[in-house]
């Protein structure tokens, strides 16, 4: 080859090059707090605590004075993911199917998937377990981490890796940044999309010594408007898993910059809820389930040198139903879905733009009494009991200020009132089927199922519990399922059981059909899980190692039907502890 063909060739290579550096879509990591309050940051002003790197996001970028979110959070999950109020998708629970983010609800992820975009997700997932609720049937192409709303162990816990159990290593929140900061190595050269949904601070209230030492006898100077709730044994948990929070953060921050993508990538901090104690948090009113300002002003941070001027502070009010259109306008990604958005794209006030979007009302519910909707205006909260708070001036709310304002107060009530109409079908609905065989792997855990009998949960919250209590031939345990393919499917259960229940036979059925297994070998393992903990652990059951049985093969029709796991003969006064079935479709 000559100097003049090398040398054309060079050039064209560099001018490939160039282009493609300059089209390149811009990366984005989004980091969301489990149960994290607005006040659980040094950056909001909380002297108990020290969270540089989430704080240098903020000086570094856009912090959000006015940013909401729901009260718990699955619902949180739900609006992030489709920028649409949660109960429009179907999500009007945490637990027992209710967390589950309808199948016709389209993500942000999956338009930035179809962008190009290598996409992740590593953490709580929290809005569906069975395909295709499952991450990877939502845009992500990786998944790790866990589907159910809590876990009952922090260290070297039971995870779940693209749809396949897996044993994490070490602290589950420094384990999920490993992967995470794996998943950027690996993706460096091309546009990613990083999505960190970091299951603390919620409890079990379990971190490394090495954050804990900090906190282990301290009295905090600044604590809850009312000091005589607060729980100094939860605070101090709390804190610390906090800063564990921001140490990984920092871990992350510092590979872009290693990777030279910082300028490249938008980084975004946010929480789902308010926070999971009484502790400081700037003297609002309410905390975690709550949908006064406590229980759903949250914390957002978002960098991204050279296009988002550093510091910049926007007082517009804007919720978690906002991020997925600013995120995908940023990136240049096509995001229009069929159904109408509640959310917006807040990319102008991010840009200097200009300095204010159109005024515009966000609703808040809870859970448990849905019709009970509160509304955030710019200026107002109208709560659900006809109160109305100038929240600039009162962030405790403690004034009620309806009878200077009648207006508003007529306002705000007929908003709430068309929302509640509008989402009254799908808060009403009836509960949805398991979905089985959608994929080749299915999991049906306990939380998903129904006890009968004597069985019962190993404790009051469903979404890490086991089947326990078993007593007599009597007792089962069912989950109704809709089956996406029929065929042949081999049903895996995790048990654990004692010597005297050897030569017991498991007996699953569905409409007629049947199959079976004997356990042939004892494994009874201790649970675990409390001693880890720094504060009551509240309603999280306790773990064990539960291990598979196989029971045979079974052959399942496609429909809708109640799945039933029984042991027509026990060999003793008690049956075996159930963790979860799975089913495997035979190809």
């Amino acid at each position: 080859m000559n100097a003049r063909l090398i040398f054309a060739t060079l050039s064209l290579l560099l001018t490939l090059t160039s282009w493609s550096q300059a089209e390149r879509r811009p990366n984005v990591v989004v980091f969301l707090a489990d149960d994290q309050g607005w006040g659980d940051l040094s950056y909001q002003g909380n002297q108990n605590l020290a969270t540089p790197n989430i704080d240098a996001i903020a000086q570094q970028g856009a912090s959000f004075d006015w940013f909401y979110v729901c009260s718990l959070c699955a619902p949180t999950r739900a609006e992030f993911l489709t920028a649409r109020f949660h109960a429009r998708g179907g999500v009007r629970g945490v637990s027992t199917g209710q967390e589950r983010l309808n199948v016709d609800e389209q993500t942000f992820v999956e338009a930035f998937r179809d962008a190009g975009y290598a996409t992740a997700a590593f953490g709580k997932w929290h809005n569906g377990t069975q395909f295709p609720y499952h991450p990877n049937a939502r845009g992500f192409d990786e998944f790790c981490g866990f589907c159910s709303g809590h876990w009952g162990n922090y260290f070297d816990p039971l995870l779940e890796h693209n749809n396949q159990l897996i044993r994490g290593e070490g602290f589950i929140v420094d384990d999920l940044t490993n992967r995470a900061i794996q998943f950027i190595e690996r993706h460096q050269d091309e546009p990613f999309l990083c999505y960190v949904p970091f299951n603390t601070p919620h409890s079990p209230m379990q971190v490394p010594d090495k954050f804990y030492d900090k906190f282990a006898d301290v009295d905090f100077e600044m604590k809850n408007r009312d000091p005589q709730k607060e729980d100094l044994a939860m605070t101090r948990a709390a804190l610390a898993m906090c800063e564990n929070i921001d140490w990984n953060v920092g871990r992350v921050l510092q590979k872009l910059d290693d990777l030279k993508l910082t300028d490249d990538t938008i980084v975004v901090y946010f929480s789902d809820n308010g926070p999971n104690s009484w502790r400081w948090n700037g003297g609002m009113k309410g905390r975690k389930g709550s949908t006064d300002e406590g229980g759903v002003r949250s914390p957002l941070f978002i960098r991204w040198p050279k296009h988002i001027s550093a510091g910049l502070k926007i007082e517009q009010v804007a919720g978690a139903i906002d991020l997925g259109p600013t995120l995908a306008d940023l990136a240049g990604v096509k995001f229009q879905p069929q159904k109408r958005l509640d959310g917006r794209s807040l990319s102008p006030l991010l840009l200097d733009q200009q300095q204010e979007l159109p005024e515009r009302l966000l609703f808040s519910i809870p859970i448990k009494k849905w019709k009970n909707v509160s509304v955030r205006s710019q200026r107002f909260r109208l709560d659900a009991a006809g109160r109305l708070y100038e929240i600039a001036n009162d962030i405790g709310q403690r004034t009620d200020v309806a009878a200077q304002y009648p207006d508003a107060v007529r306002e705000l009530t007929k908003a709430a009132a068309q929302f509640r109409s509008e989402i009254a079908a799908q808060m009403d609905a009836e509960t949805r089927p398991f979905t089985v065989g959608f994929a080749q792997l299915t999991q049906l855990p306990a939380r998903d199922g129904k006890p009968h009998g004597n069985i019962r949960r190993s404790a009051p919250a469903p979404n890490c519990s086991y089947f326990t209590g078993w007593k007599n031939a009597d007792d089962k345990m069912t989950w109704d399922i809709e089956i996406g393919q029929a065929g042949k499917y081999e049903p895996i259960v995790y048990y654990a059981a004692p010597k005297s229940v050897v030569g017991t036979t498991l007996q699953l059925s569905f409409v007629g059909q049947t199959s079976t297994g004997e356990i042939r070998a004892p494994h009874d393992p201790p649970a675990y899980g409390p001693e880890l903990d720094r504060a009551s652990r509240g309603s999280e059951s306790p773990v064990k190692d539960f291990t598979p049985l196989s029971l045979g093969i079974l052959e399942l029709p496609a429909g809708t039907g109640e799945l039933t796991l029984s042991a027509p003969e026990l060999t003793s006064s008690q049956g075996p502890e159930i963790r979860m079935l799975l089913l495997r479709r035979i190809p």
